[in-house]
């Protein structure tokens, strides 16, 4: 279990495999940056499409962990997995040494007809703790998952999820802090009580932060949207200003005694230097 390790909050990192028109070099050029800030872990993403046939994803988190030194975290998306590629690659991250997985169902492409092995992450927990020798973490909404008929029944699930054996849970991005500390309100009365780290994701495209609050069902704040509206067209500013909100957010986190926070990078290594010199002083009082 990470949170194990430390009794200050943690903070960790969000990296993804470079796109297949990049060389697997760029992501290694972002890893040596991002060693700098010397983060507890930094989760792999399994990558899109479907396929079940990444193996870029697990040498990355091998890299991570061997070359660097960091603790690194596989993600596993379930949906389009038999239990036989479950299986194989549950062996594949054995014989690299990676122990920690982040068990997800992952996105439905509607282009392409899920498997059903597993139909939610549950059952992924349950057949990764029945192999043994994983520390296996969860995803939580704050804002409540998009196929959920209520927060109630969210919340209903998530307790199911993690007595099928998650151990800690790692949250959606959100932008309004009052969701999140509902949202753990929420667990406690429902005896929840594994750690939780909040996902953070800096914004620096109006564009891309649109889509993502589409898919994962994050609202935007008004003080928010005026930043998005204000720099839409300056990206030097909007960087900037995503970065400023980031950090207020982590700092009234960190205040509010959070487990830990998850940075979503999307691979940029200078926006999580300078969030990461502006909080560590806080991080680690």
């Amino acid at each position: 279990m990470i949170h194990k390790k430390t009794d200050r909050p943690l903070f960790s990192l969000e990296v993804f495999p470079p796109k297949k028109t990049a060389t697997i070099d760029t992501i290694y050029q972002t890893l040596d940056e991002l060693s700098d800030v010397k983060p507890d872990f930094i989760s792999v993403t399994f990558g899109a499409g479907g396929s079940v046939s990444n193996s870029t994803s697990i040498s990355i988190a091998s890299t991570i962990k061997e070359k660097y030194g960091i603790e690194s975290v596989a993600h596993m998306p379930c949906i389009y997995m038999t239990k036989q590629d479950a299986a194989n690659m549950l062996d594949e991250l054995e014989k690299n040494g990676i122990d920690n997985i982040l068990a997800l169902r992952g996105d439905i492409n509607p282009d392409i007809e899920p498997v059903y092995d597993f139909r939610h992450a549950s059952d992924l927990v349950t057949f990764i703790n029945e192999k043994g020798g994983f520390n296996v973490i969860g995803a939580c909404y704050p804002e409540t998952h998009l196929e959920a008929a209520s927060p109630a029944e969210d919340i209903k699930n998530l307790k199911y999820k993690v007595e099928c054996g998650c151990n800690e849970l790692i949250s959606q991005l959100f932008f309004d802090n009052n969701h999140f500390y509902s949202f753990l309100e929420r667990c406690d009365i429902a005896g929840i009580s594994v750690p939780v780290e909040a996902g953070i994701m800096p914004v620096t495209n109006k564009r891309q932060i649109e889509r993502m609050t589409k898919m994962c069902g994050a609202s935007l704040p008004e003080k928010f949207r005026r930043i998005l509206d204000r720099y839409e067209f300056n990206d030097n500013a909007l960087r900037d200003a995503g970065i400023a909100y980031a950090i207020d957010q982590m700092t009234d986190l960190i205040a509010h005694g959070v487990d830990g926070i998850h940075l979503y990078t999307m691979n940029d290594p200078y926006v999580a230097k300078r969030i990461y010199s502006a909080i560590e002083n806080i991080l680690n009082a």
